[in-house]
């Protein structure tokens, strides 16, 4: 007894609700009555609702199926779990989810549920470790690639120049050519560049909206002329805390991206949007603790294109991975995913094939103790 009392002293244990808020994985506890009465902030970013909203709620009522029909194949018992893998879920925003579903009894309280749901239809997360180091081999390749290859190209773009202007209409043809060439592999260096780029900044406060109307306007009068955009957005949102040039940046690359794809689309279109979410967290090691940061600021760069392929899915956001086989290079979100984690926040693709479109979705992290949502 008394050693237990002294390892409670030194090391808390902690509770059931904390053990349930760590959980990577989506956890509902339901009452006798079946009523929701805890979630976890997994739960809030799978079914895109706060725990205040869910608590309270009778259980048919957040655990919906498209079909209207039961969520179980048999009766929920206060003795046996039960397992239902590979189902579709209705969220409230109508969208649907496929996840593995254990619900379990627990013994010590009749009546009582925990309920674990493991999300099937996980978007294609750039945040994953193999990223980073994938990221770090880029940034030295680019930096090698850029100081080798880009100066003698300048001495054979003036030495065909040179040539040109003394040459017959066929020997001038191949020499714009050339040039040509050389300037499509400038292009494709300074592209490069952008992952040798370190210099840290000084996070400010960023209107997310001035940004992303600023990204639309320059689309408009360029490489997004044949798409009709749509803006969706939530006015009463905060600042981002980030860097103003760097989202330019990044939100220009995802629309760039957004609109070639629907080159063969008939009545492109390209909708922005943005949403405030709660419960959506980002796990990171500093000065060697763990650490989570919140991520409420959702930006979503959405099309009606024909989508990724499938092999290259998982792929998406490495280095030299391109959707388009007319202009291989692949740097455009491999580029996005190195800025968005500069940034401090995550960015993800998924496909809503129900809505026939293509997402992108970036969570950023807000300003603290400013006026709007959460403050």
């Amino acid at each position: 007894m008394v050693f237990g009392k002294w390892r409670a002293a030194a090391t808390p244990t902690p509770d059931t609700a904390e053990m349930i808020a760590a959980l990577p994985s989506a956890v509902v506890l339901v009452n006798p009555e079946r009523q929701i009465a805890e979630a976890n902030s997994a739960a809030e970013s799978l079914f895109n609702q706060s725990r205040t909203t869910m608590l309270g709620r009778d259980l048919v009522d957040v655990l919906r199926k498209p079909d209207g029909g039961e969520l179980f194949d048999q009766e929920l018992s206060d003795e046996t779990p039960i397992a239902a893998y590979d189902i579709d879920l209705l969220r409230q925003d109508q969208r649907t989810i496929r996840v593995d579903l254990m619900a379990t009894p627990m013994p010590d309280r009749p009546g009582w549920l925990l309920i674990c749901l493991h999300n099937r239809s996980t978007p294609y997360l750039s945040v994953a470790g193999n990223r980073r180091s994938v990221s770090r081999t880029a940034v030295g390749a680019a930096a090698m690639l850029a100081h080798e290859i880009k100066n003698p190209l300048s001495g054979i773009r003036g030495a065909a120049q040179l040539i040109q202007s003394d040459a017959d209409d066929s020997a001038a043809a191949m020499t714009r050519l050339i040039c040509n060439e050389v300037d499509r592999i400038t292009a494709l260096i300074d592209r490069m560049e952008g992952f040798t780029d370190t210099r840290a900044f000084t996070p400010q406060p960023v209107n997310i909206h001035a940004v992303l109307g600023h990204a639309i306007e320059i689309a408009q009068h360029g490489f997004g002329q044949h798409v009709e955009f749509r803006e969706i957005y939530d006015p009463s949102l905060p600042d981002v805390l980030g860097d103003h040039d760097l989202l330019v940046q990044v939100v220009l690359n995802l629309v760039k991206n957004a609109a070639e794809a629907l080159e063969h689309t008939a009545n492109p279109q390209i909708t922005l949007t943005t949403a405030y979410r709660t419960g959506v967290m980002l796990a990171e090691r500093r000065n060697g603790r763990q650490q989570r940061r919140s991520l409420p600021i959702e930006v979503c760069v959405i099309d009606n294109g024909p989508g990724v392929a499938d092999d290259i899915a998982d792929h998406l956001f490495e280095p030299f991975v391109s959707t388009r086989t007319d202009r291989p290079g692949g740097l455009g979100l491999a580029l996005v995913d190195k800025l968005v984690r500069d940034l401090g926040g995550m960015i993800e693709y998924t496909r809503d094939v129900d809505r026939g479109q293509t997402v992108f979705r970036m969570l950023l992290p807000r300003v603290e103790g400013k006026s709007g949502k959460g403050a």
